[in-house]
């Protein structure tokens, strides 16, 4: 049940994402920019996203791994379906946190050292 409701949450971002953008939100390139800024600031200790950029990164590597064409080979349709979930999962987790990362660079744009705000 928690991995269907992870999926759920994965494709209701995927979904927000895309009408964000439509909207007016950060559109597709400004959030793939976002993307190395976001791993330079989590590797650097500034930005939260560690636990989420390692899911990331395993979803893409699970997609590309050569040992992921054995279930393909077998189940055929089956094997393909498990990558056309992890690629939507990802896209959405992609989209989600680029948005939030986006976010939390304004906010911290917005502050001015030595100032406490209200």
């Amino acid at each position: 049940m928690g991995r269907t409701l992870q999926r759920r949450a994965a494709f209701t971002a995927l979904a927000r994402a895309v009408a964000a953008g439509a909207r007016g939100g950060p559109s597709l390139g400004t959030r793939l920019a976002a993307l190395p800024r976001m791993i330079r600031a989590t590797a650097s200790g500034e930005y939260d996203g560690g636990l989420r950029l390692a899911l990331m990164a395993a979803a893409t590597a699970y997609v590309v791994s050569p040992l992921d064409v054995v279930p393909e080979l077998f189940l055929t349709v089956l094997g393909l379906v498990d990558d056309a979930v992890m690629v939507t999962w990802l896209a959405g987790s992609v989209l989600s946190e680029t948005e939030r990362f986006l976010e939390w660079e304004a906010r911290r744009s917005s502050v001015i050292p030595g100032h406490v705000t209200p």
